[in-house]
């Protein structure tokens, strides 16, 4: 079978832009929001005290509302950023009708490099943060739905773990829902890397999981 000239560049375009949507997640993911404001502002590392997560929920336990703030804005940022300049490079490039797709590669790889960041010995966070502020550059509308699910297990169960792993774990769902409704083309396949992003949050609270068995784990509200 030959391949024509259009065909080749086509898919050669269309490897471009999920390589650059890839690298460019992974290496904007890595610059780990709680780390950074830690160190100029105490000059201290998070990883260090706590839990020794590099996150949101950590830096707000051991150092208080105003470095848990600045930590909450920079990684809004981070994430939004990383899935929107991937999807205008994709517009760009032209390799793909549907940028939502690059938008989940990007998404997914920004949540890997804030856990696996290449800038800090590969110690990161857990990703909470970052898949719900991808999600929000990604889907709205399932993130609308996603955000008052977190916050209602929350209230309920006091528990920042639960809350993550339960959202975790409706995403997908809520995902091919909400996407079948308004007629996606690309449903399956979004839904798939949604699960792909609930299974990383998930794993990535298993030492949780195993603090909540024994009774250990910290409430969301403890003094």
């Amino acid at each position: 079978m030959i391949i024509s000239r259009s065909e080749f560049m086509d898919t050669f375009k269309l490897i471009i832009t999920f390589a650059l949507a890839a690298v460019i997640g992974y290496l904007i993911g890595s610059l780990n929001s709680s780390i950074t404001v830690i160190k100029i502002w105490k000059k201290q590392d998070i990883r260090d005290y706590g839990s020794k997560n590099a996150g949101l929920t950590n830096t707000l336990r051991v150092y208080g509302k105003a470095p848990a703030l600045v930590t909450l804005i920079c990684d809004l940022a981070k994430g939004v950023i990383a899935v929107l300049l991937c999807r205008w490079i994709a517009s760009m490039i032209g390799a793909v009708d549907n940028t939502i797709i690059v938008g989940y590669i990007a998404g997914i790889l920004v949540m890997i490099g804030h856990i696996f960041p290449l800038y800090y010995g590969f110690k990161g966070g857990k990703g909470v943060l970052i898949a719900a502020t991808t999600l929000l550059a990604i889907d709205p509308v399932t993130f609308s739905i996603i955000i008052p699910f977190f916050i209602i297990v929350l209230l309920i169960t006091n528990y920042v773990s639960v809350a993550s792993i339960s959202a975790a774990a409706f995403y997908p769902v809520v995902t091919l829902i909400c996407q079948s409704l308004r007629n996606f083309e690309t449903t399956v396949l979004d839904t798939i890397f949604a699960g792909i992003i609930g299974i990383i949050i998930i794993y990535m609270h298993r030492s949780n999981i195993t603090r909540l068995r024994n009774g250990t784990e910290n409430k969301f509200r403890k003094k």
